[in-house]
C-alpha cells in the first residue's frame, strides 16, 4: 500500500525546525545533513526568519512544509498563497471551512494543500469545549472527507486515527503525522501533545510521514534519535 509511493526513508521524517533565527535553522541542516530531507518551517521561524528560510532549505536541495496552518477569510487566504507560488514549497498546512480549502486549492501551484483536521494538543475535552459531541475519531474523518472532496492533497492527523483513515478513504493522499514520541516516552508524555504515537505506529497505520521536533532537537545525539526513528518506520513499511 504505502511502499508504492515510494517516498525515500530521508523524506518520511520531517524535522520541525523550532528555532528562532535562520541561523539556528542553518545550523540544525548542518547538524542532521543528509540523514533528513523534508524540514517545516512553522510560525516561530517564519516569524523570524521569513522567506530567506525557506530559501535556504530549497538551495540546501531539501523539501519543506510551510506550517502556517492559513486560517482566514478566503480573499486573503488565496492572496498568501500566490505569496507562496515562487517559492518551491511542498506542503502548505490549511486550517477552516469549505471555502478556505477551495481558496488555497486554487492557488496551490504544484504545491501540495494538507487540511488540519484537529491538533494533536486536542483532545476529548477541548471539543466539549468547542461546542461538539462527535468523538475524535468521527470528528477527523468528516473534516478529512470534507478536505479531500476539495481537492486538498492530504491532511494533517494523528497517528491514532490514521488508520481508520486509511480504511475509510483508500491509499491515494497524504497522511502527515505530528505528535511524535519515542516509544519509551509515550506513556509518560509531559508536553502539551495529547494525542501521540510512535514513528512505528503512525506509519504503520498509515501515515506517509511523520513531523519530529523536541524528540530530536533536545537530544544529546539528535541523529542517532534520527536513525532509531528511521529503523521503526523501516520496520513498519516492511510488516505486512
Amino acid at each position: 500500500m504505502l511502499k508504492t509511493k515510494n517516498i525515500p526513508i530521508t523524506e518520511r521524517i520531517i524535522f520541525a525546525l523550532d528555532v528562532d533565527t535562520k541561523e539556528e535553522a542553518a545550523q540544525w541542516l548542518d547538524r542532521l545533513g543528509e540523514h533528513v530531507r523534508f524540514y517545516k518551517v512553522g510560525l516561530q521561524l517564519f516569524l523570524g526568519g521569513w522567506f530567506p528560510v525557506v530559501d535556504l532549505i530549497r538551495n540546501r536541495g531539501h523539501k519543506v512544509m510551510v506550517d502556517l496552518k492559513f486560517f482566514d477569510i478566503p480573499e486573503t487566504v488565496e492572496l498568501a498563497m500566490r505569496s507562496l507560488r515562487k517559492r518551491n514549497v511542498d506542503f502548505i498546512t490549511v486550517h477552516g471551512n469549505e471555502a478556505i480549502l477551495e481558496a488555497a486549492n486554487r492557488t496551490k501551484n504544484g504545491s501540495k494543500i494538507l487540511a488540519v483536521t484537529l491538533l494533536t494538543s486536542f483532545d476529548e475535552a477541548d471539543l466539549r469545549d468547542m461546542g461538539l459531541t462527535c468523538d475524535i475519531q468521527t470528528f477527523v474523518l468528516h473534516r478529512a472527507q470534507k478536505a479531500l472532496r476539495l481537492g486538498c492533497d492530504g491532511v494533517i492527523s494523528s497517528g491514532l486515527e490514521a488508520a481508520a483513515l486509511r480504511h475509510e478513504l483508500g491509499d491515494q493522499f497524504l497522511i502527515v503525522t505530528p505528535g511524535i514520541r519515542p516509544g519509551a516516552n509515550t506513556e509518560t508524555n509531559d508536553d502539551d501533545q495529547k494525542r501521540i504515537a510512535t514513528a512505528y505506529d503512525a506509519i504503520r497505520n498509515g501515515a506517509d510521514h511523520v513531523v519530529i521536533g523536541r524528540p530530536i532537537r533536545n537530544a544529546f545525539d539528535p541523529v542517532a534519535v534520527v536513525e532509531s526513528m528511521q529503523a521503526e518506520i523501516t520496520r513498519a513499511l516492511l510488516e505486512d
